[in-house]
C-alpha cells in the first residue's frame, strides 16, 4: 500500500522551511524514526523522521526546495499487509463479475420503470426552476429601483469599511494570515486588520508587515511619503556590461538574518555607547587557570567573564533586560537572564541562547557556551535554543578591529559588542604602564534607554571586568 510521508508541524509559528539535505533515494528501504531529510527553518536545521516503514517509491523533494508544512516529501510502499489488502480487494472485484451478468438480463425492464418514474418526477423538478425564474425579475428590479431609492446604497459601504480600518473587516471575516505572521504582528504591535485593509483579497505575509512598517517610518519624514506608498529599491544596473560577474544564491539563513536585522534597524532608533575595560588582571587569572589540571580540560574565555558580568549588570539595570510592547504601550521587564551569543558559522551568523546566566558560575558558563557554540557550528542546534534571549553579546575580538556598532537583535533592546583587546600605555601612579584594554560597544534602543543609563550600564560592566574576583564569587 502506497502512503505519503508529509512534512510535520515543526513548531509554533513555523509554516515552511528549506530542504538542506535529502537522505533517501527512490528504491531505498526506510524505517520508522529514520531521518529522511533535513529542513532549515528560523536558523535551525531540523531532522525530519519517517513515520512510515517500507520502500521509497518516489522522492518529491530535492535540496534547495522550499516546502510548506503538510507538503508530501516521500511516497512509501508500506509492508506486506498492504499487499494482502490489495489481493483481497482484487479477489472481491473478480467475484462480483458473474452476478452482474445475471442481473443485467432481468433489470432492463425494471430499470425502464424507474426511468418512467424519473420522467414523471422531472416535471415536478421543472416546477422548481420556475420559481427562480420569478425571482430573476426581482434581481432586475433593483437595477431600476436604485435611482428613486437613494438611501439603499449598500455596495459602497464595504469599500468605505475597508478604507476606514480594521473593525468592520474583523467583524465580518477572519483576517487571512498564518500563525507566523500573527506572532510577528503581535511582537511588533501591528494591527493586522489595518494591513489587511491595505491588501484586500490576499493572504498576508511577513513582507506585507515589513512594507507596512516601512510606510510608517517614512510618513513622518516627508509629506510625499505620508500621502504615497512605500518606496521600492530601483532595479540594479547590468553590471555585466563592464566585466565578468558571478551571481551567488542568497541562502535561507542569510535571507532570514538580513530580514531580521533590517527589521530591528528600522524599528529601534539605535545609539551606541563606547568604553574600554582594563582586563589585565582578568587575563593574568586566565593564564594561571590554564596551567591547572581543570584549566587543561575547560577553555576559559574572556566572553565567559563578560556574560557573567552582563547578567549582574542586567539585574541592576532592568530596563536593559526588557522588550517594548508598542501596541499595549508597556515595557515588558523580564525576570530571567537568557543571553544570546553570536556564533560565526560557515553558513552565516547564528545566535544560540545561554539560559539563566545569572545562576551559573563563570566556569559553568564557559563549559556550556563552548558546547553550545560547537553544536551551532555543526548546525545541530535546536530551534528552542535560538529563542527567548533577553540581550545578545557578539565578540569580534578573534578577528580584529578597534570598535563597531552592532545591530540590536529585535525584540531585545540592547546588544553588547566586544572588539579586540590591545595593550596600550596607561598613566598610573605617576608613570606610564602597559595595560590590556578591552573595547566595549553597547548599542541600545533609545526609546527605552537614554544616554545616561547607557553610560552607567557600560561603566558597571567595566568595573566588574576590572575586578574579576567579584565575578568568581557571584553565583
Amino acid at each position: 500500500m502506497a502512503e505519503e510521508l508529509k512534512l510535520p508541524d515543526m513548531g509554533e509559528g513555523i509554516e515552511s522551511g528549506d530542504v538542506v539535505q535529502v537522505h533517501v533515494s527512490e528504491g531505498d528501504m526506510v524505517a520508522v524514526d529514520q531521518t529522511v531529510a533535513e529542513v532549515e527553518t528560523d536558523k535551525a536545521v531540523l531532522e525530519v523522521p519517517s513515520t512510515l516503514s517500507g520502500k521509497v517509491v518516489k522522492v518529491h523533494i530535492k535540496q534547495g526546495d522550499k516546502v510548506q508544512v503538510g507538503a508530501v516529501l516521500l511516497t512509501v510502499e508500506t509492508g506486506s499487509a498492504g499487499d494482502t489488502e490489495k489481493s483481497e480487494a482484487a479477489d472481491e472485484d473478480k467475484q462480483p463479475e458473474p452476478p452482474p451478468e445475471k442481473e443485467q438480463s432481468e433489470p432492463p425492464a425494471k430499470k425502464a420503470k424507474p426511468d418512467k418514474a424519473a420522467k414523471k418526477a422531472e416535471p415536478a423538478k421543472e416546477e422548481v426552476p420556475a420559481k427562480p425564474d420569478t425571482n430573476k425579475p426581482r434581481e432586475k428590479e433593483p437595477k431600476t429601483e436604485p435611482p428613486p431609492d437613494k438611501p439603499v446604497r449598500k455596495p459602497p459601504e464595504p469599500a468605505r469599511a475597508e478604507g476606514k480600518g480594521s473593525a468592520p473587516r474583523a467583524a465580518e471575516e477572519p483576517i487571512p494570515a498564518g500563525p507566523a505572521v500573527r506572532r510577528l504582528a503581535r511582537e511588533f504591535g501591528i494591527d493586522l486588520a489595518v494591513v489587511a485593509a491595505a491588501n484586500p483579497g490576499v493572504r498576508l505575509t511577513e513582507e506585507h508587515l515589513k512594507t507596512y512598517i516601512r510606510e510608517l517610518q517614512r510618513r513622518p519624514a516627508t509629506a510625499e511619503a505620508a500621502a504615497g506608498g512605500a518606496m521600492e529599491a530601483p532595479p540594479l544596473l547590468d553590471f555585466g556590461k563592464w566585466g565578468a560577474i558571478e551571481r551567488v544564491p542568497f541562502t535561507s539563513l542569510q535571507r532570514k538574518t538580513a530580514e531580521h536585522l533590517s527589521l530591528g534597524w528600522s524599528l529601534a532608533p539605535h545609539v551606541t555607547q563606547f568604553d574600554e575595560a582594563d582586563i589585565t588582571e582578568l587575563e593574568n587569572m586566565r593564564i594561571r587557570f590554564r596551567e591547572t589540571e581543570r584549566g587543561k580540560q575547560t577553555r576559559l574565555t574572556v566572553t565567559a567573564f563578560v556574560l557573567k558580568a552582563t547578567a549582574v549588570a542586567l539585574r541592576e539595570h532592568p530596563r536593559f533586560n526588557a522588550s517594548l510592547d508598542t501596541a499595549a504601550n508597556q515595557l515588558v521587564l523580564k525576570k530571567y537572564y537568557h543571553i544570546g551569543v553570536a556564533v560565526d558559522t560557515p553558513d552565516g551568523l547564528i545566535v544560540p541562547v545561554l539560559r539563566d546566566v545569572d545562576k551559573k558560575s563563570v566556569l559553568r558558563i564557559a563549559t556550556e557556551m563552548n558546547e553550545l557554540a560547537e553544536r551551532t557550528r555543526q548546525r545541530k542546534i535546536g530551534l528552542e535554543e535560538l529563542r527567548g534571549g533577553t540581550l545578545t553579546v557578539t565578540n569580534l575580538g578573534g578577528i580584529g578591529g578597534t570598535a563597531f556598532t552592532p545591530v540590536i537583535n529585535y525584540p531585545e533592546v540592547a546588544i553588547l559588542g566586544l572588539a579586540r583587546g590591545r595593550t596600550v600605555p596607561v598613566w598610573r601612579d605617576g608613570q606610564w604602564v602597559g595595560r590590556l584594554m578591552l573595547p566595549l560597544c553597547l548599542s541600545y534602543d533609545h526609546r527605552v534607554i537614554n544616554g545616561a543609563d547607557g553610560a552607567r550600564f557600560v561603566r558597571r560592566l567595566t568595573a566588574l571586568l576590572e575586578a574579576p574576583e567579584q565575578l568568581l564569587l557571584e553565583e
